[in-house]
């Protein structure tokens, strides 16, 4: 994370939490003394947003996504038109949705629709607002392909999987080098008996993010370090595999913030941590200097294609897309389902970190491959999920 730094009466302090008491941004840690706080930094407008956009916003966006400044704001007014329209498009298209996703280039959402839907379909998915593709095979029958992978023991070769809307088949990501492997083939034959399957190259396997203690960095469970993601009333959201319920949870310098209320992992990813001893919650997600820090204003899932920017305590700010959702991701500890992924890079201690896209709330950082010097891939629990599961609700601007 980037080092804001604030000076309050009698110390000087690190700004250490990614949203809960948001530490020396926002206040002095466990004394409760706040410090006036400057407020996020407004830039450029888009057109139909009740907020204008920081310009430190579209510079990471300009920086990771290679845009210039114009085509960041045309691309973020595009990505905020296409999640209004996604949640139409797939009502009107009813049985024969097929998926869905942002064409950057474009502009536009485009809907799959199952051929034999009859053309009222494909209108009435228009009049929403999309372009449509017609595909062989529905999301539902591709889901039924993906849930029948789900039940299968994947051996450490096997990445993630995940349904493709635009390939229109489920693909099953194969670290580079392990195609061969008996186990590996075993898994791919039987995923191909179970329906339309493609199967990808990837560099790595996917690992989880968290990191030994390293001091001035946000919180800490035992000895491991990782990152906020978002607060809630009560408390805020972070990976399941950071803690356990019942751990005790410390933040940048060490004082007492909570407990883990509730936390799942494997098979999830997601855990809550109530908060108190003089922390408090704010609707922030810290930019670390790269950018301004951003408030959070709902949590509106962005669709496939769509830009995505991270905050972490190792790699600070950093801005890619949306790849893929409802994947299932094959970690050495186990499968965890219904992940988003991303080309977004995370280093170890970013995990639990926020996912945001525009003002707008999407995941807490599980794990990846790669880093942040030579690129690579990330997944995040999506938090609508996590709030759904612990009956949550997002601390909101």
């Amino acid at each position: 994370m980037s080092t804001c730094r604030t000076t309050v009466p009698g110390r000087r302090v690190r700004a250490g939490l990614v949203v809960v008491a948001l530490v020396g941004a926002y206040a002095t840690g466990a004394t409760g003394a706040a410090t006036a706080a400057p407020a996020p930094e407004r830039g450029t407008a888009v057109a139909g947003a009740t907020e204008p956009l920081s310009k430190g916003l579209v510079a990471a966006m300009r920086r990771d996504l290679g845009l210039t400044e114009a085509q960041a704001v045309a691309r973020l007014a595009a990505e905020a038109e296409a999640t209004a329209v996604e949640g139409r498009a797939k009502r009107a298209a009813g049985a024969a949705y097929g998926g869905s996703w942002f064409d950057a280039g474009s502009g536009r959402l485009t809907v799959a629709v199952a051929e034999g839907a009859g053309g009222k379909v494909a209108a009435a998915v228009r009049g929403a607002g999309a372009e449509v593709r017609l595909v062989r095979h529905s999301e539902r029958r591709l889901n039924g392909v993906k849930a029948a992978l789900d039940r299968l023991d994947a051996p450490s070769g096997v990445g993630s999987w995940h349904v493709d809307p635009k390939a229109n088949k489920v693909v099953v990501s194969v670290v580079a080098g392990e195609r061969a492997d008996h186990d590996v083939r075993a898994f791919l034959g039987k995923a191909a008996a179970a329906g339309p399957v493609e199967v990808r190259e990837v560099a790595e396997a996917p690992r989880t993010f968290a990191a030994g203690t390293v001091g001035g960095d946000p919180y800490y469970t035992g000895n491991v370090r990782c990152s906020i993601g978002f607060s809630v009333h009560g408390g805020f959201v972070t990976a399941g595999h950071c803690g356990r319920a019942g751990q005790q949870v410390r933040g940048w310098d060490n004082s007492y913030i909570g407990d883990f209320q509730g936390s799942s992992f494997p098979g999830d990813d997601y855990a809550w941590v109530n908060v108190g001893s003089g922390w408090w919650t704010v609707p922030v997600v810290l930019g670390w200097g790269t950018v301004p820090d951003q408030l959070v204003r709902g949590s509106n899932e962005a669709p496939v294609g769509a830009s995505v920017c991270r905050s972490g305590s190792t790699t600070r700010w950093h801005c890619g897309r949306v790849l893929a959702k409802n994947e299932t991701v094959n970690y050495s500890q186990g499968a965890v389902h219904q992940m988003t992924k991303t080309s977004v890079c995370a280093q170890g201690g970013d995990s639990g970190g926020s996912f945001i896209s525009g003002d707008q709330a999407q995941g807490v950082t599980s794990g990846g491959w790669g880093n942040c010097s030579s690129g690579g891939e990330t997944w995040y629990q999506p938090v609508n999920e996590i709030l759904n599961r612990y009956g949550l609700r997002l601390h909101t601007a």
